[in-house]
């Protein structure tokens, strides 16, 4: 539910992202068939890739959500807030605790800003995003 939340911030965006130079990849735990329903559904206008094994996700180390930080009770508030903004969980993947990431890569692979979630509601500003493109 917080990765669609966070994707429908990322589209309403996506003119500012393009204006500033940049452009967006999503890169998603579910197969061929979930990232088509996923990109129809959200109307995103940016690439999403499939990460079905997991190997892109190990190769950018990024973290499995443990299962105690469900407890945590801004959690349940960030939850029912993307709950009441009508962001549904879908079927889940292979990886349902893959926690996510967003990274900024200058010209040349120079890596410009990075954010690894701590939690699945924990998304990068997009004013940082913006600001690390420009």
């Amino acid at each position: 539910m917080h990765c669609r939340e966070y994707a429908a911030q990322l589209r309403n965006a996506y003119p500012q992202i393009t204006a500033a130079g940049g452009g967006v990849v999503a890169i998603g735990t579910g197969n061929q068939t979930y990232a088509a329903a996923f990109v129809q559904e959200m109307q995103v206008p940016f690439l999403v890739l499939i990460d079905d094994s997991g190997q892109a996700a190990e190769a950018a180390s990024l973290q499995k959500m443990k299962p105690w930080v469900l407890l945590n009770p801004l959690l349940w508030k960030e939850s029912f807030d993307a709950f009441r903004d009508g962001y549904r969980q879908k079927k889940p993947g292979k990886r349902p605790m893959q926690l996510g990431a967003v990274f900024v890569v200058g010209q040349g692979g120079d890596l410009r800003y990075e954010h690894l979630e701590a939690d699945p509601s924990d998304h990068a500003p997009i004013e940082q995003v913006l600001s690390a493109i420009s």
